[in-house]
């Protein structure tokens, strides 16, 4: 799909697109997340999760451009911080640790946090119309900011 200026190709039916892939992505990223912590089979959650990964991939790249996606692993390179603290949270639910675990398996978790995450804000730009107005934008991914590194703070410290 052409773009121009960084606007995404006309008539994508953006209604449709977030609340399936929330849902859809939401059930596979569960799925991926129990696979990895529950089930220790690495052959099957790589299948599993990373053709999953790799269709979402493609349609990031079909639906909200290459430099989008570029921005999403550019921030999920930044946000270590959030993804450990997050997957730590939810592992400590369980009585669990990030550390039982080797770092392969925390591979699938890990990027459907990113893709959940992009996803996220990707909507918050469509919800608050900030995506072409370049003042707006600039508050809203400020706040989306400020309110993350609080959330993953609070996270970490009530763990």
């Amino acid at each position: 799909m052409a773009q121009r200026r960084g606007r995404p190709a006309a008539g994508l039916p953006k209604l449709f697109v977030y609340p399936f892939f929330l849902i859809h992505m939401l059930m596979f990223g569960i799925a991926g997340f129990v696979l990895a912590y529950a089930v220790g089979d690495p052959v099957f959650l790589y299948m599993h999760g990373g053709i999953a990964i790799v269709v979402y991939l493609v349609f990031y790249f079909a639906i909200f451009g290459r430099e989008q996606v570029t921005w999403m692993f550019i921030n999920a390179a930044l946000g270590i911080l959030g993804i450990y603290s997050q997957i730590g949270w939810i592992l400590g639910l369980f009585g669990r640790n990030v550390d039982d675990y080797p770092a392969y398996v925390h591979v699938v978790p890990v990027l459907y946090y990113v893709l959940y995450t992009f996803l996220l804000r990707q909507l918050l730009l469509d919800v608050t119309r900030s995506r072409y107005n370049p003042a707006r934008r600039r508050l809203v991914e400020a706040a989306y900011v400020v309110v993350s590194l609080g959330f993953y703070g609070l996270s970490l410290w009530l763990r």
